[in-house]
């Protein structure tokens, strides 16, 4: 099987973690390397990636992520945090851009973002998550296993972590090291998935 495919095929939710099992720093950071590679709108990369692996921080999320156990047991939790104003950042990603391609690249952003905080909301929802699933596809491809997690409280984990406005909480994923073998899920069979053309329903 190619690679890719049986790092795809091998990820799975995992929620009981070996206790006291660090992850390596260089392997952490190459996991967060490969996750801000994730394709992004208009490349203004929306994720931010808040860390957590003292303990002490972790009994802090554990309320805030409704008392689930793995959150205390994993090596890692990261809050993926996305950018509501990300046309802010525009003119330093197209910083090196020719000028005549910046400047229209940097209206169009500014009058799509023009349209204010539901636009922004949506645009760092979609791309944050491009960057948490790349980040668990990374994670599982150097040998640690995770956790999605979108059921916390979204409000009070702003001013635990410290959270700007700017920004909104978009998931909390655990990465370690499994102890054991995930609890397997059933999938729709995928043609039940797929449609041509236009919208069919199936049952």
């Amino acid at each position: 099987m190619n690679e890719t495919f049986k790092v795809m095929e091998e990820r799975a939710s995992v929620r009981l973690y070996q206790k006291d099992k660090e992850i390596p720093n260089e392997t952490l950071h190459k996991i967060l390397e490969m996750a801000g590679k994730a394709p992004s709108a208009w490349n203004l990369q929306h994720w931010r990636f808040i860390v957590v692996t003292s303990q002490e921080q972790k009994e802090k999320l554990f309320p805030i992520a409704y008392n689930q156990k793995h959150v205390l047991d994993a090596s890692a939790v990261v809050i993926v945090v996305g950018d509501t104003e990300a046309d802010k950042v525009a003119a330093e990603v197209f910083e090196k851009a020719p000028e005549e391609a910046r400047n229209i690249l940097l209206k169009n952003i500014k009058s799509a973002y023009s349209q204010g905080r539901p636009l922004g909301e949506r645009e760092a929802l979609k791309n944050a998550s491009l960057g948490a699933m790349q980040l668990m596809l990374a994670a599982k491809a150097l040998g640690i296993d995770s956790c999605p997690m979108t059921g916390f409280d979204h409000e009070a984990i702003l001013p635990a972590l410290g959270i700007p406005e700017r920004f909104i909480p978009v998931m909390m994923i655990t990465l370690g090291y499994a102890d054991g073998p995930a609890k397997p899920t059933e999938r729709f069979d995928i043609n039940r998935l797929i449609m041509h053309e236009k919208y069919e329903e199936k049952l």
